[in-house]
């Protein structure tokens, strides 16, 4: 009995140490929100229509280019010793990872690099090379022409109508961040965050534990 609870410990152990190496790798550096500037640039246009006109706009998009293709950021920053989640907020009401809809034939990445620059950076001609896009946290999809998306393809869906990838962006230790003037680039505690769908939607309520992988090393100015 002795030996068999020593054999089981000896496993257990064994396969702990293993998970810390191979976790050791996913350490994500997180700077502090005073180490970045911030500062205003000319307006983006937005679409002001009803949830039904943008379901109709979704519809005609679809069955002219099929399935529509998004690929959105989750940036951190520190705050308080805490982890922050950078999101625009239109209109004081609708919050939104930075990001956007692909162009027909564009990769993720240049994709995402492509809104990163309209939406946060200086010069819009730019081609996005200092955002450091890493790897792929999630996907949700849309089945049919409605607002419920799923972290997941239903079995029985063979057209879905939309895709989203969440990709982890790391920002370097200090940079500038401009924002077009009908947009408000906010950073929102991830504890606060955590499953507030009713305030924040699926997506972006779901990012705390997209990230629960990874450690984060706060980095003091």
């Amino acid at each position: 009995m002795g030996e068999a609870a020593e054999e089981v410990t000896t496993l257990y152990n064994h396969h702990h140490e293993n998970d810390y190496d191979r976790n050791e790798g996913l350490e994500v550096d997180i700077y502090p929100l005073s180490s970045y500037y911030f500062g205003a640039k000319h307006s983006i246009p937005f679409k002001d229509e009803t949830l039904p006109d943008r379901l109709s706009r979704m519809r005609s998009n679809y069955a002219a280019r099929g399935i529509r293709n998004c690929v959105e950021a989750v940036i951190l920053v520190e705050l308080f010793k805490h982890p922050h989640l950078l999101l625009l907020q239109v209109k004081n009401s609708i919050f939104k990872l930075p990001g956007g809809r692909l162009r027909q034939g564009e990769s993720d990445i240049d994709g995402l690099r492509r809104k990163l620059v309209r939406k946060l950076s200086v010069n819009e001609d730019d081609n996005g090379t200092e955002w450091e896009v890493g790897e792929c946290l999630g996907m949700w999809w849309r089945p049919d022409f409605e607002t419920l998306l799923y972290p997941y393809l239903p079995p029985n869906v063979r057209s879905p109508k939309e895709c989203t990838k969440l990709f982890l962006v790391k920002l370097p230790v200090s940079r500038k961040f401009i924002v077009p003037k009908n947009l408000r680039l906010l950073a929102v505690p991830l504890c606060q965050i955590h499953e507030n769908q009713k305030t924040y939607g699926q997506v972006i309520s779901g990012v705390p534990q997209l990230l629960s992988k990874f450690s984060f090393n706060m980095i003091e100015s």
